[in-house]
């Protein structure tokens, strides 16, 4: 099969076009026939050479696919040889061919493409994972998304307001924050030109949110504990402002505040498991009903692999960069 691989690590002129075997099925996984696949930060993060792959999984980039059911282990499911399905990966996703546990795979909600689908798993499996279990966002709670016009951030702003919550979310232009009141968020915080702490907590009397999803982490933690109300929650999933932060702990003594964080791709199959059930329940009706949607920036074929991580590490972009496949 062809496949996109990281030749060395480096800038995106690393990833090259190659010849790999066809992925061979374990028991409990299915082979799919890829149509899409989704662009995603940590594939930019193993690229450059600062996010390890786990013991086992495939060396490829692409942590999200979606496609048609070709082969492998289908007992004990209900999918069947040529279903259209979408899949968290461990990796493998740039390629023509993947291997993905049959209980990280999901049907392709109706009325839905290849490409839409592909969009979802990475970004929608770590929204549910961390806002909604993790950082337990409940009924009557309030959350502010840190880059709100990311993958993430619009998958976080969509479920949450579609769910009844109040939504925040920053933003580093005019034209993103306003993308952000567009997919639900109350109020877009442009964090050039203001500080989200001072904004959400004019807009909360003073109170501040509940929970937090900080994928900057940095300095930005500290300011992020004045932004919270009594006995709020940061969720921390990337660190994009950097690992090392300075915070006052006395705050989260005496407000009982929590700072957490997770990665989700070495997390075993189970664990993935339960929120794809979560996913099936809660979030796959809405996607079906048009409440949510996802938002598609740019598609490139996969021997444009290498342009897609530029137009990922430039940043312009609002929504997913995803990757068609022949």
């Amino acid at each position: 099969m062809k496949a996109i691989e990281i030749t060395q690590f480096g800038g995106p002129e690393v990833l090259q076009m190659c010849e790999r075997p066809t992925p061979e099925c374990k028991v409990g996984e299915m082979l799919i026939k890829v149509h899409a696949a989704g662009v995603n930060r940590p594939d930019v993060f193993q690229r450059q050479g600062n996010y390890p792959v786990p013991p086992g999984a495939s060396d490829l980039p692409g942590l999200e696919v979606a496609g048609e059911i070709v082969g492998g282990d289908l007992s004990g499911s209900d999918f069947k040889l040529g279903d259209q399905v979408c899949a968290l990966v461990q990796g493998g996703g740039y390629a023509e061919y993947c291997a993905a546990p049959l209980a990280q795979c999901l049907p392709v909600p109706k009325g839905l493409s290849m490409i839409e689908a592909a969009s979802l798993p990475e970004t929608y499996f770590t929204v549910w994972s961390n806002v909604f279990e993790r950082a337990r966002l409940a009924r009557g709670e309030t959350l502010l998304v840190q880059g709100g016009t990311s993958g993430i951030g619009v998958a976080a702003i969509q479920i949450a307001t579609a769910l009844g919550h109040r939504v925040f979310a920053t933003a580093g232009s005019e034209d993103k924050r306003v993308a952000c009141e567009t997919l639900g968020a109350e109020r877009g915080i442009n964090y050039r030109t203001e500080k989200f702490e001072e904004v959400v907590r004019h807009l909360t009397d003073g109170c501040g949110v509940d929970v937090i999803l900080d994928m900057v982490a940095g300095d930005y933690l500290s300011r992020e504990l004045s932004a919270l109300a009594d006995d709020g929650r940061v969720v921390v999933i990337a660190l994009l402002g950097g690992a090392k932060a300075q915070i006052d702990a006395g705050q989260v003594l005496r407000r009982r505040l929590t700072i957490t964080g997770s990665t989700l791709r070495p997390r075993p199959v189970a664990f993935k498991a339960a929120i794809a059930a979560s996913l099936r329940e809660r979030v796959w009706p809405l996607l079906e009903q048009r409440t949510i949607k996802p938002v598609i920036f740019k598609t490139l074929p996969l021997a444009q692999a290498a342009q897609a991580h530029t137009l990922m590490e430039q940043g312009s972009h609002i929504g997913k960069i995803m990757l068609t496949v022949a």
